[in-house]
């Protein structure tokens, strides 16, 4: 894993940014990983191509929201959206991470150890999920 600090957005990691975020949206998402000091966005390379990356604001020293996490479809299934979080969560030494997300990732943040709570249809036909996760909940790779 490695934290993207740079001015330009590659084309792999817009690619990646594109699974979890609207297209009209990925430039002003990106610049503020870039330009916030709460905001984190790291990637996780294979064969020098970035296949996983996940972004996050801290809402304090202990306590940051997943605003983004996507691993290419052809890598899912091996544990990378796992690792990611994983790495967060030890790298910041965090204690809550909580995250808002629809039915299809639902069962990824559960698997995980993440409370999983309905916010309802938040937009016309949608439900969302507010996802959290506590330290005394911790789930371990072995």
């Amino acid at each position: 894993m490695k934290e993207v600090t740079s001015i330009s957005i590659s084309s792999s990691l817009r690619k990646l940014l594109a699974y979890a975020t609207a297209m009209d949206r990925i430039n002003k998402e990106y610049k503020a990983y870039i330009q916030e000091e709460n905001r984190k966005l790291y990637a996780w390379q294979e064969d020098g191509q970035f296949v996983g990356c996940i972004g996050i604001s801290f809402i304090n020293t202990y306590e940051c929201e997943i605003k983004h996490i996507a691993v290419l479809p052809e890598e899912r299934g091996k544990h990378i959206g796992r690792q990611m979080i994983q790495f967060v969560l030890h790298h910041h030494a965090l204690k809550r991470i909580t995250a808002e997300t629809d039915i299809e990732a639902v069962e990824f943040y559960r698997k995980f150890g993440f409370k999983i709570i309905s916010l309802g249809e938040k937009y016309l036909g949608i439900e969302r999920f507010q996802c959290e996760y506590e330290e005394n909940n911790r789930f371990k790779i072995v």
